[in-house]
């Protein structure tokens, strides 16, 4: 089943490299400009691997070994950043003071009376309202993931597998809701909603984040229907519903999860721009809200700069953690991503062993 996990284009590829090894010795295959004996400098058919992009022929765990993602630095980086963060989120608002409170001195730099990271304008703890904003734009995130999420997969992967009437309608949908600006629709349904709460602001923006998960999962949908397995389910008569949950949504999981990454990454960037133009959630404390509160309260003039630098901070390193976690997956989706570096470096290598050869027969023959 590993080979069912890359995408149409690869599969249709090493069908190609697969037929062509069939019929033409190894011997006699030339490629890159590099001799056809330049192999055995390589050694074990690593240079042809590194040419075709499949794994070099030697020990079945060796092969599954190199068909198995890595942890890659990226992959490492980016959980650690979200871990923590996430962590921060979880454990600090229940050691921190009341975020609503405006009992205290307002703008007191920090270290001053106890306050970590001081207090704004109106007195508010800006450490404790930034533990509690974490947590608010994480359940933002989440949630708008899980919306798109569940939106994608239903007018995606059913539309692709099912075909006919049903995609049609499905892929006429999709379509409308791709051509309405998201950020308009966004500001308008915000603005004309008389209370908006965390909720309605995530369930808003879930409604405009799902268009373009749904059209990558029903192309690959579309190409896993005909797969020899799949043909086979329905040879069996087994229905839909259970071929798209056993067969086809496995295949799709390191897909499914990229775009559930890409939807938590657009709702806590799409909910801190709502909050910023004062169309935020009204009844949580989130990062969007403490800038669009530093900013109603003139923080950059008054040099408060602790108070929407740390919300700023730390909503660009959660983007920049999870688009590394994103980066890590799209080598398991495609792993050529993963071949490509090793394959240059075999391929530098061979040339290097290649050119020492050459100069050594010449200073024997000098």
């Amino acid at each position: 089943m590993a080979e069912h996990e890359t995408t149409g284009e690869d599969v249709r590829e090493a069908h190609l490299v697969t037929g062509a090894a069939t019929t033409v010795e190894a011997a006699d295959v030339v490629a890159d400009g590099l001799p056809p004996d330049l192999d055995e400098a390589v050694g074990d058919g690593s240079l042809a691997a590194a040419v075709t992009g499949e794994p070099a022929a030697g020990p079945p765990r060796a092969r599954r070994r190199d068909l198995m993602p890595s942890w890659s630095p990226k992959l490492v980086v980016g959980l650690v950043i979200t871990g923590l963060i996430v962590l921060f989120a979880i454990v600090v608002p229940f050691f921190t003071l009341d975020p609503n409170s405006t009992d205290y001195d307002g703008l007191l730099k920090p270290g001053e009376q106890g306050h970590l990271l001081g207090t704004s304008a109106i007195g508010n703890d800006i450490w404790a309202q930034l533990a509690h904003g974490a947590r608010g734009s994480l359940l933002i995130g989440v949630t708008v993931g899980v919306i798109a999420l569940l939106l994608s997969v239903v007018f995606g992967i059913f539309a692709g597998y099912l075909g006919g009437w049903t995609d049609e309608t499905l892929s006429l949908i999709t379509n409308i809701m791709l051509v309405i600006p998201a950020l308009p629709l966004t500001i308008v349904l915000a603005a004309y909603s008389s209370s908006r709460s965390m909720w309605l602001v995530a369930g808003v923006l879930g409604l405009t984040a799902w268009t373009g998960s749904a059209i990558v999962l029903r192309t690959q949908a579309r190409s896993l229907r005909m797969r020899d397995y799949v043909l086979a389910a329905r040879v069996a008569g087994e229905k839909s519903r259970r071929i798209i949950a056993v067969e086809i949504l496995p295949n799709l999981l390191p897909l499914v999860a990229a775009q559930f990454l890409f939807g938590v990454i657009f709702a806590i960037l799409g909910e801190a721009g709502l909050s910023y133009l004062g169309l935020g959630p009204t009844d949580a404390v989130t990062w969007g809200t403490m800038l669009y509160q530093a900013q109603q309260g003139s923080a950059l003039t008054l040099g408060a700069w602790w108070w929407f630098v740390p919300p700023g901070l730390l909503i660009a390193l959660l983007g920049c953690g999870l688009s590394l976690v994103n980066f890590a997956i799209d080598e398991i989706i495609n792993p050529k991503l993963r071949n490509v570096p090793q394959a240059t470096r075999r391929v530098r290598k061979a040339r290097e062993r290649e050119e020492r050869a050459a100069a050594t027969t010449e200073e024997a023959g000098a």
